[in-house]
C-alpha cells in the first residue's frame, strides 16, 4: 500500500504538533525554482505565538532531516499560524472565532454578514447586523447550510464580553513581566 508524501509528512510532523497542544491546520509542498516549500499551518484555541513557530520550525526541521519523506531536493521550511482570511471550514474554526464578524455565502444562494454570538454541534447563531438604524437581528444558520465562510475584517472590533475588545488581554489575563 502506497501513502502519499502529504500523508507521510503528517504522519511525521502531527505528533509534534500535537505535542505542543496544536492542530496541524495544512500542509503544503509546493515548487519553488529548483527547490521547494513546505509550509506546515497550525493554530490552537488561545492562538499562536511567534516563538511557538519558531520552536515547532526547529524541532520539524530536525525529524524531516532525519526522514526520507521530501526526498533529496532542497526545501525551505515554514511554519506558521492561518491567515485572517483562512477559510472557517471545520467546527473549531468557528468556536474560535466566536464573537468574531463572519461573511458567509449559503447553499441557498446569497451572503450573510454577520457575528457568532455562540455555536454548537450543528450550527451558528448569529446577530444580524440592523441596516439604518433598526437593531440586530438573531438567526440561526446549521453548518449545512454553508457553502463557505470567512471572518471579516474589523479595524474597530466590538468589545468582547467583559470589556476588552476581541483578542487584547484584560488585566487579568496579562502575562507578568
Amino acid at each position: 500500500m502506497s501513502t502519499t508524501q502529504s500523508e507521510r509528512l503528517r504522519g511525521l510532523l502531527e505528533p509534534l504538533v500535537a505535542a505542543r497542544d496544536l492542530d496541524l491546520e495544512e500542509i503544503e509542498v509546493t515548487p519553488a525554482g529548483r527547490s521547494r516549500v513546505l509550509r506546515i499551518v497550525v493554530d490552537s484555541d488561545e492562538g499562536v505565538q511567534l516563538d511557538e513557530c519558531a520552536e515547532l520550525s526547529r524541532e520539524a526541521s530536525e525529524v524531516l532531516d532525519e526522514s526520507d519523506v521530501m526526498g533529496g531536493a532542497p526545501y525551505t521550511l515554514e511554519v506558521s499560524s492561518p491567515g485572517a482570511d483562512r477559510p472557517l471550514t471545520e467546527p473549531r474554526h468557528y468556536r474560535r472565532a466566536v464573537g468574531r464578524l463572519i461573511k458567509a455565502r449559503l447553499h441557498e444562494g446569497g451572503d450573510l454578514v454577520a457575528r457568532i454570538t455562540a455555536m454548537d454541534d450543528t450550527g451558528l447563531d448569529l446577530e444580524v447586523p440592523g441596516v439604518k438604524g433598526r437593531k440586530p437581528t438573531a438567526r440561526r444558520v446549521a453548518f449545512d447550510e454553508i457553502a463557505k465562510a470567512r471572518i471579516e475584517l474589523e479595524f474597530n472590533p466590538r468589545p468582547a464580553k467583559g470589556g476588552a475588545p476581541q483578542g487584547e488581554k484584560t488585566d487579568e489575563n496579562k502575562e507578568e513581566a
